[in-house]
């Protein structure tokens, strides 16, 4: 076993930063040269964003779930608040599975301070058994099966390119950031616990990439080409020509995401336009916020909509998200480079 402790700080009293565990069990360092931001309270923010508006957009478009965009408009003109109700009859600011699985990863992550495939599925496990308000139907048959088979990987199907596994995707965004290889591991094993599919997989990776690049301060330009070289490698994501559709089929999530993100200028804005598109308009909802949260961090989003989330879910993602990024590669050059100064 290789041992690469060393010291640093995030927030408080010193913590170690831990070696990452490898897939198989080993045990393996992280030693890759990275490119360091000026600011890393501007990394620490966005980070934040990325978490904190997943659950943001997950709990402004839950109540407008498969409502079309013309039903949105006849009941809200256009819905701009934290409103709760919808065919869930949720309480303003309440989330659903969309951040709940995000945070069964992010917990897990947590507890082993590196990554941890089965505490993931543990977590999920125990998530599904608290009956919880929404869970998908590929989501729900995935957990079930390693709740009585052990199952970690699901088997290959052909009707598994949903958007679950893209939805989750922020946790294992901060933790991987500094290390697309990492990122690449860690998005298609958890993927792959409940949606396996060449589609989800793709889609997994390429979001965490452009979160990666959001929070390294990189420009909409370079990110769009990050977008253009997915649609090269899948021409299926393409969206110039976008038709409108906001299914739970990952694809057209991802168009919907790439769609009103690139075509606005801020946060609010862009998660407003994409909930209002209606379908599966939580989870499209939660993905354009977890980007856009990248990209703009935490200061562009409104206080309005702070004020009015789940107080516990606030609190949740924006620790978790300084711990996760406390555990990345690029925080551990940080370190390295800013000496041991807390970031919060």
């Amino acid at each position: 076993m290789v041992n690469c402790r060393r010291e640093t700080a995030l927030t408080g009293p010193r913590s170690p930063i831990p070696v990452h565990q490898g897939f198989a069990g080993s045990v393996y360092c992280i030693s890759l040269p990275v490119t360091i931001p000026p600011d890393i309270h501007d990394i620490l923010s966005r980070s934040r964003g990325a978490f904190v508006g997943l659950a943001i957009g997950d709990a402004l478009g839950a109540p407008v779930e498969f409502m079309t965009s013309h039903e949105i408009r006849a009941k809200y003109g256009v819905l701009r608040d934290l409103v709760g109700g919808g065919w869930l009859r949720l309480k303003p600011g309440q989330v659903t599975d969309d951040t709940e699985m995000a945070f069964c990863i992010a917990r897990a992550l947590d507890a082993r301070q590196g990554w941890d495939l089965k505490g993931i599925a543990d977590n999920f496990a125990a998530w599904l058994r608290t009956k919880p308000v929404d869970v998908g139907d590929t989501c729900r048959r995935s957990i079930r099966n390693y709740m009585l088979k052990g199952m970690l990987e699901t088997p290959f199907n052909q009707w598994d390119a949903g958007n679950g596994a893209a939805m989750r995707m922020a946790p294992v965004s901060l933790f991987t950031l500094g290390d697309d290889d990492l990122l690449s591991d860690c998005a298609v094993t958890q993927a792959r616990l409940t949606h396996n599919h060449p589609l989800s997989d793709t889609a997994c990776i390429y979001l965490g990439r452009l979160v990666h690049l959001a929070i390294q301060g990189r420009s909409k330009n370079r990110l769009r080409r990050e977008v253009d070289r997915l649609v090269a490698e899948q021409p299926t994501f393409g969206f110039d020509t976008y038709r409108g559709l906001a299914s739970g089929y990952v694809v057209d999530t991802m168009q919907t995401v790439f769609h009103h993100f690139f075509r606005t200028a801020g946060f609010e804005e862009c998660v407003v336009a994409t909930v209002n598109q209606g379908g599966d308009a939580d989870t499209t909802g939660a993905i354009a916020g977890m980007l856009a949260g990248a990209y703009y961090g935490m200061e562009q989003v409104p206080r309005r909509w702070l004020k009015r989330l789940d107080p516990k879910v606030l609190d949740e993602t924006t620790r978790l998200a300084e711990r996760l990024l406390h555990l990345s590669p690029l925080f551990s050059g940080l370190a390295g480079s800013h000496g041991t100064r807390p970031l919060g």
